[in-house]
């Protein structure tokens, strides 16, 4: 590697070639603030507020689009540097509609923030705002364009990382406006809502629907039923918005904060992931026999359907692959109609009378609760979705000390759930999942990997790859010997597209495929806490597999309270009552 040593605020510091001063800087300890600036995306140093100082240079120059040169002198904190920095920030709030004090960032906006640590407290250059817009035409997304501070963040994150482009910068100077094409409303154009945009903007210009109130209102009513459900990924996550470090599970606390917010019970999405892979196992066998007995090659390879923003996708981009989604549910929308019918049932309820919410990381599935589709229990299966943030702001509200809250446990029977669903919450983790069932199904025995993890699935590179010998078969699966199961997954919707190219192309073959629309899966998701990084998204991982690791059972198929469910209601895997609550369809979409 060649390295070069540059000099920062009289602090040496060496650095491969290549390295911008930004990073240089961040490596030596030395913060330098940004507000466009994305980690993994190309620098475009649109909001000047990273300039730094360059000895013999007579310009300022951006730290994030920079390279660093051997022997370079860098100074991140001069006057000139500090009045420039200043200048910029003052400017942004000149023409910043903020509204702060009723802001759902306040007090954890990064203009505010700036604002605060370059000591501004006056607008020294008053005058005309940008003129306001707010969208609400999509059930997931916000956008307030009057709050837009132009960094283009949503622009980058929304055309490199998925690969989408449903946002862009129109007009030029003043006018600038970032957003759909034409002034068109979200609704109206390819987004699927995955809502990383809403992760990565720095202010509150582009938010999740809030359903805070919603869901209060819900819970005030006596004649009520209400139900929680909690995704795998929430507890990985929640912490951090009451100061815990990231990575913490707060399983027990989470619970306990539930509890004393109303709700009636308080059940495990992790539930219906077990529910999910007992179907989706199934499938892939019921495929694969299909592809090598029938020879319908073109049923395989098999798509996970969990993710909405990656269903979207599909539908936009490429119809032509809808027969090799898999046809399960989501395990919210599984758990939703379990809820609204098996559990209803045993209340002596009706299912309009059970008010079914779930807190996701994911901003997409606000909109998967309002598809026509997801109502197999006669009325909508869930009822309200909330984000991780929108949950810490009920929280609050509620006057919860989140962090001296006793562990608690989720009620029996549909809080109940194995290791294998606990790691749905990161990328890789639903193909371990299912193949710790199918591969047990096929042979007898357990999945022959360490611990049961499939190396490397659970790392955050976007497209990774495994193999694994199919030997020593059950009679009826004789027909797979010898095979070897080739499986692949990717995070992240630009990654999911390069592999789909590579599939299309021939240049690689799969049997089943997991795709999650954000990077890290959904403990990465559009809801979680912001601001996200790969730092982030290791700990919040590494807290699931230690979860994973800690359960009794770790395989979704000897989930006791799910045998009992087929038992007592669905019948089996793929039958007729299954089928009806837990499996769907896919309609192609126009892109616009």
């Amino acid at each position: 590697m060649n390295l070069i040593q540059v000099w920062i605020n009289n602090q040496p510091v060496e650095v491969p070639a290549g390295t911008t001063i930004l990073c240089a800087a961040k490596k030596a300890g030395i913060r330098i603030p940004t507000l466009c600036f994305v980690e993994g995306l190309q620098p475009i140093g649109a909001c000047r507020v990273c300039i730094v100082e360059l000895e013999g240079s007579r310009n300022l120059v951006a730290a994030c689009s920079t390279q660093v040169a051997p022997g370079m002198r860098i100074r991140t904190n001069t006057g000139r540097v500090r009045r420039a920095r200043t200048a910029v920030v003052e400017l942004l709030l000149s023409e910043h509609n903020g509204e702060c004090q009723t802001c759902d960032r306040n007090g954890q906006c990064e203009l505010q923030s700036l604002a605060a640590e370059l000591g501004i407290r006056e607008i020294r250059f008053p005058g005309q705002q940008a003129k306001r817009r707010v969208d609400l035409s999509t059930p997931a997304i916000s956008r307030d364009s009057g709050k837009c501070i132009k960094c283009r963040r949503c622009v980058a994150v929304c055309l490199e990382m998925q690969n989408v482009g449903a946002l862009f910068p129109q007009y030029r100077g003043f006018d600038t406006l970032i957003g759909p094409a034409f002034g068109k409303d979200l609704a109206s154009v390819t987004c699927v809502q995955c809502g990383q945009c809403t992760a990565i903007c720095p202010v509150g210009a582009i938010s999740e629907r809030d359903h805070v109130e919603q869901v209060w209102a819900a819970l005030e009513v006596p004649e009520n039923t209400v139900v929680v459900q909690t995704a795998p990924a929430i507890r990985a996550a929640l912490g951090e918005c009451f100061g815990l470090p990231p990575g913490t599970r707060v399983t027990g606390k989470m619970v306990a904060a539930l509890r004393r917010l109303g709700f009636d019970a308080v059940f495990d999405t992790n539930f219906g992931a077990d529910l999910t892979i007992v179907e989706e196992a199934s499938e892939l066998l019921t495929r694969l026999r299909q592809a090598f007995i029938d020879g319908h090659s073109e049923v395989l390879p098999m798509f996970t359907s969990c993710s909405p923003a990656w269903v979207n996708y599909m539908e936009f981009f490429h119809p032509e692959l809808l027969p090799r989604l898999s046809t399960c549910k989501s395990p919210q929308q599984m758990l939703g109609a379990v809820i609204k019918t098996y559990y209803a049932r045993k209340l002596g309820k009706r299912p309009e009378d059970v008010f079914v919410v779930s807190v996701m990381p994911c901003t997409a599935k606000k909109y998967e609760a309002t598809r026509p589709e997801m109502n197999a229990s006669g009325v909508r299966d869930v009822d309200a979705v909330l984000t991780t943030r929108e949950l810490a702001r009920m929280i609050r509200a509620a006057g919860i000390d989140f962090a001296s809250l006793p562990d608690e446990e989720m009620d029996a029977p549909l809080g109940m759930a194995t290791g294998a669903a606990v790691i749905f919450g990161h990328t890789g983790g639903v193909m371990e999942a299912a193949l710790r069932t199918a591969y047990e199904w096929l042979t007898g025995r357990e999945l022959p990997f360490p611990n049961l993890h499939v190396s490397g699935l659970a790392e955050l590179d976007g497209i990774k790859e495994a193999e694994i010998p199919l030997s020593g078969l059950k009679p009826e699966w004789r027909f797979l010997e010898g095979v070897t199961l080739r499986v692949a997954v990717a995070h992240g919707l630009g990654n999911a597209e390069r592999l789909i190219r590579a599939i299309l192309s021939g240049q690689r073959q799969y049997h089943f495929v997991e795709v999650m629309a954000c990077p890290g899966g959904c403990i990465g998701g559009g809801g979680q806490p912001r601001f996200t990084d790969n730092r982030l998204r290791a700990a919040r991982i590494a807290a699931l597999q230690k979860e994973d690791e800690g359960k009794p059972i770790r395989k979704s198929h000897l989930n006791p309270f799910i045998q009992q469910l087929y038992a007592e209601f669905l019948g089996e895997p793929l039958g007729e009552m299954s089928h009806k609550l837990l499996h769907t369809h896919y309609v192609a979409r126009e892109p616009v």
